[in-house]
């Protein structure tokens, strides 16, 4: 990927991060946001809400670490087991022993909190459902085989980004566990699914240097010969 469509690459995602996690963090925490309006502090509630979009910045950040680690990492399972095939069945197993940890481990539900287990069930499907539309597309998109590597990718590297909120114990961490999930999630869907279109723009740019470097070339040559 050329320089230019990276910083393109760069930027939209983090715009992604700050606009969903904005919007996010304005829904589940309204309570606080409402409490600057009803007051009249129009600054602090403006402050506040640019608070959130720096927030999805980072996260943003995170994930694009996080995107940039998984192609390396996927590059390494396919060298490792010799096989694309194995290197999938080895993805699927992984895949099952996180959804196994977050739901018996990080969840931490109790029978006795209606409430947080039907927040963290919807936290859960709302990551199953985003990954499998995005690998449908993905795979759709570019080639079949790349489905199990792009719920892989969703799945694992995701909760692996959102591994930190989860494993924090505070009165309010339920809020923010909420709010951290889906600017991950958009983000991660935006690179899996538009880096082959800027993979394809840098080629572009490259063979329109080329051509234009061999026509320099060539009016060199024709001048030199006159």
């Amino acid at each position: 990927m050329t320089i230019r469509n990276w910083i393109k690459f760069f930027f939209n995602a983090l715009i992604i991060g700050g606009i969903v996690t904005a919007i996010i963090g304005l829904i589940v925490r309204w309570e606080f946001f409402s409490q600057y309006l009803s007051d009249g502090e129009y600054l602090e509630f403006l402050g506040a809400f640019v608070w959130m979009i720096f927030l999805g910045f980072t996260m943003s950040v995170v994930a694009q670490m996080g995107f940039f680690a998984y192609l390396t990492v996927h590059q390494f399972g396919v060298n490792l087991f010799k096989s694309l095939t194995l290197w999938n069945w080895v993805q699927l197993l992984i895949i099952v022993v996180v959804l196994f940890d977050l739901v018996f481990f990080r969840f931490q539900l109790t029978a006795g909190n209606t409430g947080r287990t039907l927040l963290y069930i919807t936290l859960l499907v709302s990551l199953l459902a985003v990954s499998i539309v995005t690998a449908y597309f993905k795979a759709k998109w570019t080639k079949k085989h790349t489905l199990i590597s792009a719920l892989f990718f969703m799945i694992v590297i995701t909760t692996l980004e959102w591994l930190p909120a989860l494993m924090v114990r505070s009165g309010n961490i339920d809020s923010w566990v909420t709010i951290l999930l889906f600017p991950l999630l958009a983000v991660n869907a935006y690179q899996l699914l538009m880096l082959p279109k800027y993979n394809r723009q840098s080629d572009e740019d490259k063979a329109r240097l080329d051509a234009r470097k061999k026509a320099r070339k060539a009016n060199v040559k024709t001048a030199k010969a006159k």
